[in-house]
């Protein structure tokens, strides 16, 4: 999804707010009087009421402690359900037998809706490269009655088509309609259905398909020319059923590439059942009926096995604590359902009578990257009531709406400031928060317009996939005037395992149990984790009960390492995630006890094989790599061989009077890290799995100081425990810094505050000499820049900057510096420009003073060359943080060339001469 999703937010809030005839009518239509009466009730009623709503909620228990078996530990059920639910309904023991009642329950009712291609074009960018674009019409929809009667005829066309009922049908398509119908026509004959990304390499797909010994592929037609490439590897492949669409139109060249297997259409073969019905042979509650790739962390992914009781036990559950799902919604599919998440969701959709309509990410919303300028995105036509969301979608929508109100600024900017932060006391539970007429007042004025980027109706958003930041959740909740409920669930857990609950108003948790299954805490007493500890019972999470899966497809070792059977029969998965329980029973994740990290766009990255890589610079003599669920990149902490270091130094004419400060130093940053880069290239190493920032410490780690074992192993907890700072202050520091952490002296805090004063008196002397500057673009601004800095004082710029910033935890110091003193912009000239003058009034505040004392600057009244220099690179290193390191280099040529965000990446756009 695209940031630009908030594109005519502004537009919006202007009107609203300078509508004159819309307010007036307003007042005209109940009087003076009448609005008076309804705000004082609106202020009053919403006070009792809140007021009541927390004095109940305060002692309410969402989770209860439970006995279980198994390994010791403190064990959580869902507070409002005793027994574990396993059905839905009686009889709705499989997917199979779930899909047929409420197909014939619901045979009416609109099921599974798709939007037909108008029009398809494309457009050329500066750079040559061309762009699909695509008009699609209203939604098509098929009844609940239409959809079983296509996946019986499928069922008995697979049969025909002449698959045997005992091997395995693979699925390799994006989320679409037809992907369900083949699912539910394949459970009808007990065969098992294997799923793969459509995005998955060619070794991954080869992998996959073979150690299932899948028979039947269903693919999309655009796969068939990958198939063709990779069709001699694929050693168990019989038949091949494609899906029909515009994206191939050289089908029948691909289809003779395919040697002597069978090759249909997904039609025909619906055509072929229609014509020649075959009995269904339905499968147990205990039968496989997916086996699911996990994303491989270590090497290729593993096959969860999900059995039919896994995913209606589930349904069953999410059915019962989200209540009112039903046939007045619509829930709008775009995730892959190859993912556990999507899967599970859709149904739960179809067995509460929902309708579905089918969407891609990249035609979500009017201003998707593939959506035509001028037509509607899927959500504007659907206008879905609710939708399932992981993180990196959410956090892209927030910060699309946040650039925008801040690029507006002015009476729309004071508006959006206010109604947020009124909503957000009332969210918090302030008995003054905006409740009431006063909500209502900010839904119309301020939010409705962001709100119709998802269809205007959105009434609960499921986040799942990965951890959701607070802001965030807080974010969307205000803005989209929806619950957004956090879920937390693996694979082999099938997906759901806890889920807050829709009148949680707290963020960071991730609810209590649901009634499906236990969520136990066990000690970790090596990580110091234990269901004893104080105020809150911590330890590994462990789930046990009708939605923890079989094990791993053909992996019986790893299958034992963490499925284990209790003696009371119960099935519990270890997860190797730290939890604590919170007082109500809500669970909260807050650790990882393996040294596999999921990263926050869903990247795994193993911790263990990116340190055996970076190992081998010869500039490393230990390190730990450390990640996090809420930022896409990793950081690492190294120790640094001092001879190779000291002898690097030395030929490169670095001063430096002790080695902490050596490793302090910028330049020695940048060549580690230099380093760090090449050897992780030669180890072929994920861009993800590159630290982005490091810090170099230089003090050894030893088994004296209980940082790493006799045997020279790194104990991971310890070291986070020792360097906790620095591991809390790397991701403050913006995408560019290497970790130089300055030390912040009090006489430089002085000067900083002292030299305030002279800002007023240098503005006031020099307004006449302020150079005209109207490139009107922030990228174009930092390129032409670079093209003039030389790489001293960007160095330079780099450490004042991360300075200041540890000097002022916050922005609004920095603001309110570099924007002191500056009249508005012209309408026509970004903020950014008008800001540029302050970069010099920063250098002339913080840096000045300081180097002034030390001799190293004399006294004047004119700038000099090194004074411009530096305050314009204080411009390019802020700018580029807050561009996220999205600025394109230059070439030889003049011409922009990528550069990868690192924290040496700035240093070369400048004048390669003085670097």
């Amino acid at each position: 999804m695209e940031n630009t999703e908030a594109t005519s937010l502004t537009e919006s809030l202007t009107q609203k707010v300078d509508d004159n005839d819309y307010l007036s009518s307003f007042m005209n239509s109940y009087g003076t009087y009448g609005i008076v009466g309804a705000a004082a009730i609106a202020v009053i009623v919403p006070v009792l009421f809140s007021t009541l709503l927390m004095g109940k909620k305060k002692g309410e228990k969402r989770g209860v402690p439970v006995e279980v078996g198994g390994e010791p530990g403190y064990a959580v059920r869902n507070a409002r359900i005793p027994q574990l639910i396993q059905f839905p309904w009686e009889g709705a023991n499989t997917i199979a037998a779930l899909f047929e009642l409420c197909c014939k329950k619901y045979s009416r009712n609109p099921c599974m809706g798709t939007r037909k291609v108008i029009k398809k074009d494309f457009v050329t960018a500066t750079d040559g490269r061309k762009f699909e674009k695509l008009h699609l019409g209203d939604y098509e929809w098929q009844t609940y009655g239409q959809v079983y009667q296509r996946a019986c005829h499928f069922s008995s066309g697979l049969v025909n088509f002449g698959h045997n009922v005992d091997t395995r049908v693979a699925i390799f398509s994006e989320t679409r309609a037809e992907w369900q119908i083949a699912f539910q026509g394949c459970l009808r004959q007990n065969i098992t259905v294997v799923t793969i990304y459509a995005s998955l390499g060619e070794d991954a797909l080869i992998h996959s398909l073979n150690e299932t010994q899948v028979s039947t592929l269903i693919c999309e037609s655009k796969q068939l020319k990958k198939l063709a490439a990779i069709h001699s590897s694929l050693k168990t492949i019989t038949n091949i059923i494609y899906f029909e669409d515009d994206e191939n139109p050289n089908i029948s060249g691909l289809l003779g590439s395919m040697g002597d297997r069978n090759v249909s259409s997904f039609h025909e073969i619906e055509l072929l059942g229609e014509r020649a019905p075959v009995p269904p042979s339905l499968p147990s509650k205990d039968s496989v009926a997916v086996i699911m790739y996990t994303s491989g962390s270590t090497g290729l992914p593993k096959g969860v096995m999900i059995t039919h009781g896994n995913i209606v036990a589930l349904a069953a559950a999410v059915m019962t604590i989200i209540r009112g799902i039903g046939t007045n919604d619509v829930y709008l599919a775009y995730l892959p359902l190859a993912h556990v998440l999507e899967l599970a969701a859709e149904s739960v959709m179809l067995g509460a009578g929902t309708a579905i309509g089918y969407g891609s990410p990249l035609t979500l919303t009017d201003t998707s990257s593939k959506i035509m300028r001028g037509t509607k995105g899927d959500a504007s036509v659907l206008k879905p009531t609710l939708m399932a969301a992981v993180p990196a979608i959410l956090d892209r929508i927030r910060d699309g709406v946040v650039k925008k109100v801040e690029g507006t600024g002015g009476l729309a900017k004071k508006l959006f400031d206010i109604a947020y932060k009124r909503r957000l006391q009332a969210i918090e539970g302030s008995w003054f928060g905006a409740w009431g007429l006063e909500k209502w007042f900010w839904d119309i004025i301020v939010f409705k317009k962001v709100r119709a980027a998802l269809g205007g109706h959105i009434r609960l958003i499921l986040s799942g996939g990965a951890p959701l930041s607070g802001n965030s959740q807080r974010f969307i909740n205000i803005c989209m005037g929806a619950p957004v409920s956090q879920g937390y669930g693996l694979t082999e857990t099938c997906a759901g395992s806890a889920f807050t609950e829709m009148d949680e108003t707290t963020v960071g948790r991730v609810g209590p149990p649901v009634p499906s299954c236990y969520i136990k805490l066990v000690n970790w007493a090596e990580g110091g984790y234990s269901v004893s500890d104080k105020p809150m019972p911590r330890g590994e999470i462990v789930i046990g009960g009708f939605t923890v899966t079989s094990g791993y497809f053909n992996n019986p070792e790893k299958t034992d390492e963490v499925y284990k059977v209790d003696e009371r029969g119960m099935r519990w998965f270890y997860t190797g995630d730290i939890g604590q329980f919170h007082p109500d029973g809500s669970l909260e994740i807050i650790d990882r006890k393996k040294d596999i990290v999921k990263l926050q766009h869903g990247e795994y990255i193993s911790l263990g094989k990116v340190e055996a890589a970076l190992m081998s610079s010869k500039y490393v003599d230990n390190l730990m790599v450390h990640a996090d669920p809420f930022h896409s990149y990793c950081v690492a902490l190294i120790v640094p061989s001092r001879e190779v270091l000291e002898k690097w130094a030395k030929e490169a004419g670095i001063e430096y009077k002790d080695f902490p400060e050596l490793c302090d130093k910028a330049e020695t940053v940048s060549e580690v890290q230099k380093s760090l880069s090449k050897v992780a290239k030669d180890a072929k190493l994920d861009k993800f799995e590159v630290p982005a920032k490091i810090k170099l410490v230089a003090d050894p780690w030893t088994p004296e100081s209980g940082l790493v074992t006799a045997a020279l192993k790194i104990k991971r907890e310890q070291i986070k425990a020792e360097y906790k700072d620095e591991l809390q202050n790397i991701p403050e520091n913006g995408r560019f810094f290497a970790l130089v952490q300055p030390k912040v002296r009090l006489n430089e805090i002085c000067s900083a505050v002292e030299a305030l004063a002279m800002v007023q008196q240098y503005e006031e002397s020099n307004e006449k000499r302020r150079p005209k500057f109207f490139i009107n673009d922030h990228q174009d601004i930092v390129v032409e820049i670079l093209k003039r800095l030389d790489g001293r004082s960007l160095g330079v710029a780099a450490c004042v900057c991360s300075l200041w910033r540890s000097v002022a935890r916050n922005d609004s110091l920095w603001e309110h510096l570099c924007f002191r003193h500056v009249s508005p912009p012209p309408s026509g000239l970004r903020s950014v420009v008008a800001a540029l003058g302050g970069y010099k009034r920063l250098y002339m505040a913080c840096v000045r003073p300081v180097l002034s004392r030390l001799g190293r600057v004399r006294e004047a009244s004119s700038w000099t060359r090194d004074e411009f220099q530096l305050s314009l690179s204080l411009f390019c290193v802020d700018c580029y943080e807050r561009l996220g390191g999205g600025v394109d280099g230059i070439n030889s040529n003049g011409g922009k060339v990528a550069v990868e965000s690192s924290p040496s990446s700035l240093m070369f756009l400048c004048k390669p001469l003085n670097v």
